[in-house]
């Protein structure tokens, strides 16, 4: 089992930054790959970034160049760092964890990026 906790999310202006966090507890050494998928209202949720066990990255063709994900193992912790927010990217931001066979989600925390 896996238990995923994310924090982070809020109000920004457009052009501003945020960083999530998503903590992982349970039985982490079985996490392959970790990732933020995102979902705004009458759109399907989209995966926004990922990131493997071996460290390799992907993104979605509209935050490449903005977002960044990375892992603090020690921490056992993902952060998504988000810069140059757009209204655009007002989402409820959801973490996952890819184990073999399954998967778990976490809660979800909305990013609204308005002036």
């Amino acid at each position: 089992q896996v238990q995923l906790v994310e924090s982070g999310g809020g109000l920004v202006q457009p052009g501003g930054s945020l960083r999530l966090s998503c903590a992982a507890s349970g039985s982490i050494f079985s996490i392959n790959a970790m990732g933020w998928y995102r979902q705004a209202p009458g759109k399907q949720r989209e995966l926004v970034a990922a990131i493997t066990s071996g460290g390799s990255t992907n993104y979605a063709d509209s935050v490449k160049g903005r977002f960044t994900i990375s892992r603090d193992n020690a921490k056992n912790t993902v952060y998504l760092q988000m810069n140059s927010l757009k209204p655009e990217d007002t989402a409820v931001y959801y973490c996952n964890a890819d184990v073999k066979n399954g998967g778990y989600w976490g809660q979800g925390t909305q990013v609204t990026v308005s002036s």
